[in-house]
């Protein structure tokens, strides 16, 4: 008897502290929930304020060291070239490949080795993008049924002080069928750099230019040629599709496949490709001081390039150039109201706490968080679309850093004067560029590859933009856990329910649960792709099939996890998709990039 009694006096052993913090944070999960939310709402406005300046980490790449020497001389063959573009324009003679052969006679008069690259356009091709819209470039297709093949131009220049190992590709994107004077003006600053380099000394790497014909898309054209290269297929003329038709000019151009007594039809190579850029001449900007490069850095699945190479093109443009570069940004929030509230508040923020300590500088005007704030929506916009912003994208499929970028002037280029002025500093900027990739001798690695831009010369690197995603997604198990918990231990609170939770193995019940809702996230992000097999079928009729079908299956899989046991259980199911919600959201990603 005495020690049964001095057994009832002996306490309670506590529970450890992870559990009773976790049986805590359940039993509060809506507060807890709504604090991590603001929080990470806060953490996300506030990253404008909490960007660094960019810096060149590669001290190898020296951006600025050696004076560029383009020069008149490379202006001058650009204007030809242009102007021979144009004339063929009005002459009517841009239907076939008369374009092309203009090009690939320029790049053999200057000793490059030069090669046709024919590709299928992909107009067939699944995209899950495409699948809730119609594309353009399908459209494009559609009309110009008769001609399903593209036609790239490449020319190769071999460095003089190279090994082979090694290439910079230049890529200059453009609509054969119909070549405006933009895509001109392209052509001929691609044709000039490529001449220039042609005569330097100081090369290390080989250049690759391609001249991409983009009538079927500038991302196919430039994937396709990427494909070829670096997984070569052999075929001849008899595995050609027969039901292809092609233009005559395709056809006759077996028979006219030499061009100064070499072949124009056998695909050439260089070294491993060390980086990649994409130049483009946009429309004019009248109404800005300055000219202006646009830089595009997103590629497929939100891959990004090394941001020192995005640092190298802006230091350049901006202290050696002079141009304005921007970075994509969202333009309606610019001028948000509420968002400028916000800057506004912070601003008031950032002089109170400099007035209190001078060392505490981390205030921004109104102006510049706004700008910063629509520049970081937009980096997260398309790195969590996962499509490419520009043909860039393709070579980041090869892990090859790449950036496309556009000059838009601010006249008119239709004026001789203001076309040699642009392309003379157009040219001298990739020069540049060129240079500081050619001093590498290795691949790109020393700066960051998981970043958000804020603007041209700032950036948010993953350790900082990650806490607010993290604030954001950490209510999600927690409310599971304590939908769960609620309907499994009613009647008890505290550690008791996770006593009587953790206890037993009715979690199976949510585990599957879970795997049932996994199920059908899969089945739902995998439908798309069989939808699109149906024939004749219009984007509005495979949205709302797709729609229909998922809800008959997901009805289906409440009537399987709700008749075993009473009708409320299907709350485990309302938390298990709290928690699959995220995993639906990934798996959908990961199939828009197959």
């Amino acid at each position: 008897m005495p020690a049964e009694k001095d057994e009832a006096k002996e306490p309670r052993a506590r529970p450890r502290l992870i559990i009773f913090m976790a049986s805590f944070l359940v039993s509060h999960s809506t507060l807890f929930s709504v604090v991590c939310c603001i929080a990470g709402l806060i953490a996300l406005l506030l990253l404008p304020i909490l960007a660094k300046s960019t810096y060149i980490s590669e001290n190898a790449l020296m951006p600025g060291s050696a004076n560029p020497v383009f020069s008149g001389q490379d202006v001058s063959e650009a204007s030809r070239l242009v102007k021979d573009i144009t004339e063929t324009q009005k002459m009517g003679k841009t239907t076939g490949i008369e374009i092309q052969r203009l090009i690939i006679q320029r790049m053999a008069d200057v000793g490059a080795e030069v090669y046709y690259h024919k590709f299928q356009s992909q107009s067939n091709q699944f995209h899950p993008f495409r699948f809730f819209s119609c594309d353009s470039n399908s459209a494009v297709t559609e009309s110009n049924s008769n001609t399903s093949n593209g036609l790239n131009t490449v020319g190769i220049i071999r460095a003089p002080r190279g090994d082979g190992k090694e290439a910079i590709v230049l890529v200059t994107p453009y609509n054969s069928e119909y070549v405006k004077l933009n895509d001109a003006l392209s052509l001929g600053l691609g044709f000039s750099i490529f001449s220039h380099l042609s005569r330097v000394s100081w090369l290390a790497k080989d250049i690759l230019w391609l001249a991409a014909d983009s009538r079927y898309g500038e991302y196919s054209s430039v994937s396709a040629w990427l494909k070829d290269y670096h997984n070569p297929v052999f075929f001849s003329s008899e595995n050609v599709d027969a039901n292809v038709t092609h233009d005559k000019d395709f056809l006759n151009m077996e028979n006219k496949n030499m061009l100064n007594g070499r072949n124009v039809d056998v695909f050439k190579r260089a070294g491993t490709m060390a980086a990649a850029m994409v130049f483009k001449v946009g429309e004019a900007m009248e109404r800005d001081p300055r000219d202006i490069l646009t830089i595009y850095a997103e590629a497929s699945n939100g891959q990004m390039p090394n941001l020192d190479l995005i640092n190298v093109v802006h230091y350049l443009a901006v202290h050696r150039q002079g141009f304005r570069v921007n970075i994509g940004k969202l333009a309606s929030l610019v001028n948000s109201a509420w968002l400028n509230l916000v800057g506004q508040i912070l601003e008031w923020l950032g002089n109170l706490a400099k007035n209190l300590n001078p060392k505490w500088n981390f205030g921004i005007s109104s102006a510049d968080y706004a700008e910063g704030a629509a520049t970081v929506a937009s980096s997260m916009y398309h790195q969590a679309l996962g499509v490419p912003t520009g043909s860039h994208g393709a070579f980041r499929d090869y892990q090859v850093d790449a950036i496309t970028f556009s000059f838009s002037s601010r006249f008119y280029l239709n004026n001789e004067n203001m076309q040699s002025s642009f392309i003379l500093r157009g040219g001298r900027l990739i020069e540049g560029v060129i240079r500081s990739v050619n001093n590498l001798l290795e691949k790109f690695h020393q700066s960051f590859f998981l970043y958000m831009m804020t603007a041209p010369n700032k950036f948010v690197s993953v350790g900082v933009y990650m806490i607010g995603f993290a604030l954001l997604a950490l209510p999600l198990p927690v409310v599971a856990a304590s939908l769960f918990l609620n309907h499994k231990a009613t009647g008890f609170t505290g550690t008791e329910e996770a006593k009587i939770a953790f206890g037993s193995w009715q979690w199976l019940y949510a585990a599957k649960t879970v795997l049932m809702i996994d199920l059908w996230a899969l089945i739902a992000s995998l439908m798309p792709y069989f939808i699109s097999q149906i024939p004749n079928i219009s984007p509005t009729e495979s949205t709302l099939l797709w729609v229909a079908l998922s809800v008959s299956i997901l009805a289906v899989l409440y009537v399987i996890l709700g008749s075993p046991y009473s009708h409320s259980d299907w709350c485990v199911a309302h938390c298990s998709y709290v928690l699959s919600s995220s995993s639906f959201e990934e798996a959908y990603a990961g199939s828009s990039n197959s």
